[in-house]
């Protein structure tokens, strides 16, 4: 495995041994700096790495003006911190433990940290179980009164109360998912995404196993999580949805699909908790007959574009969105520069667009036309170990 040396400045030493699940180090206590004009960001990043940076969370600062990514500060996350989610206050910090065993025990962990508003580092509250192996997903319900986890190994869903100081309770509600699918991925259930509706009325889990979009009723407050009757949506088999994603119109979701390497639109029923299918379309380009499987599915801010990613033809495909029905046509295939882009994330301007690239080691940033949605690469490119996640908040620390 490629060795990447901790990163050090002027203004940052990082000490060669971690302290159990404490923030590396920060230099001095410097007063904030006045706040900056540029709407620059703070960029988190989850790994799954051994050795010297085993279970890290990287902080980088990224410049809007040219893309540029400059090192801050790298943190133990907990074991194998693959995947983050930030409250809208920017306080704390949740991720999850992508493990077959935790503490001692058979399944996963989700961690809670802390945010320093003045460095953005990280300091441990608490930990937990949750409740299946594999955890791969989280997310808050929209009141950010409790974490939503899916747990791929273990096929479930857990719900995580969140008390007022951040801290994690224990899951107060969990269901396990049942069934299988025709493709040899599909053995078992595979939960793979979790969130809530735009109106926080509903839960949708999408299960890669079983080819379903199961729905809950959704009870946060009262930590309640309750399944419906019945399936939100059934996908094609052996089409292995993994994401989930609502436009910001809240009519349409989108839904993009693993093992067939197609995304699927939907109407969404507000009332019933469901979906309705209105286009399936390949992420891949005509002619490419290689091996491929999708990841990640985002909405650009203003609800015109969809972005999805290759894991194989290692591209971000770029549709255009009709603003009248929430279908998709395809603009662009998009190098990644590097292999098995796992996660991406766009600005909250949507104006810059950050790909990790998995098994190459790397985080490249593309420039995003605001008109045709077409992307660009700025030039910057970035070694990171395994980068699995990408969380981007706007800059709170100037």
């Amino acid at each position: 495995m490629t060795s990447f040396p901790l990163f050090r400045s002027n203004r940052l030493a990082v000490a060669a041994g971690f302290a159990s699940f404490a923030i590396l180090s920060v230099a001095g206590c410097a007063k904030p700096a006045a706040k900056s004009m540029s709407r620059d960001y703070l960029v988190y990043f989850g790994t799954n790495v051994s050795g010297e940076q085993e279970n890290s969370i990287f902080l980088y600062r990224l410049t809007t003006a040219n893309g540029l990514l400059t090192p801050v500060s790298a943190h133990r996350g907990g074991a194998s911190p693959t995947y983050l989610t930030m409250p809208a206050g920017r306080r704390f910090l949740y991720a999850v433990s992508e493990t077959q065993t935790f503490q001692g025990a058979k399944g996963g962990g989700v961690s809670a940290f802390a945010v320093d508003q003045r460095t953005g580092g990280l300091t441990l509250l608490n930990q937990q179980p949750s409740t299946g192996a594999s955890p791969c997903y989280i997310s808050l319900d929209r009141a950010e009164k409790a974490a939503l986890v899916a747990n791929y190994v273990g096929g479930n869903v857990a719900m995580l109360p969140l008390a007022p100081n951040g801290q994690l309770a224990a899951p107060s509600a969990t269901d396990q998912h049942q069934g299988s699918g025709p493709h040899k991925n599909q053995t078992a259930a595979h939960a793979h995404c979790i969130l809530p509706d735009p109106a926080n009325t509903f839960a949708f889990a999408v299960d890669l196993g079983t080819d379903q979009v199961v729905g809950y009723r959704l009870g946060a407050a009262k930590g309640e999580l309750t399944r419906l009757p019945e399936p939100a949506f059934v996908a094609k088999p052996g089409a292995g949805p993994r994401h989930l994603v609502f436009h910001p119109n809240g009519r349409q979701a989108y839904l993009i699909n693993e093992l067939n390497s197609t995304l699927t639109a939907l109407a969404y029923d507000a009332s019933a908790g469901k979906f309705k299918e209105l286009q399936t379309v390949s992420t891949l380009p005509k002619g490419f007959t290689g091996e491929n499987s999708c990841a990640d599915v985002h909405v650009s801010p203003d609800g015109l574009f969809l972005y999805a990613s290759n894991r194989g033809h290692n591209s971000i495909a770029a549709f255009a969105i009709d603003t009248n029905n929430g279908t998709l046509a395809p603009i662009q295939h998009m190098s990644t520069q590097g292999k098995t882009p796992r996660n991406f994330a766009l600005t909250p301007s949507g104006r810059l667009l950050l790909v990790a690239n998995q098994n190459s080691n790397n985080v490249v940033t593309f420039r995003v036309d605001g008109q045709n949605g077409l992307l660009a690469p700025t030039g910057q490119t970035i070694e990171v170990p395994s980068p699995m996640f990408v969380q981007i908040v706007e800059d709170f620390t100037r």
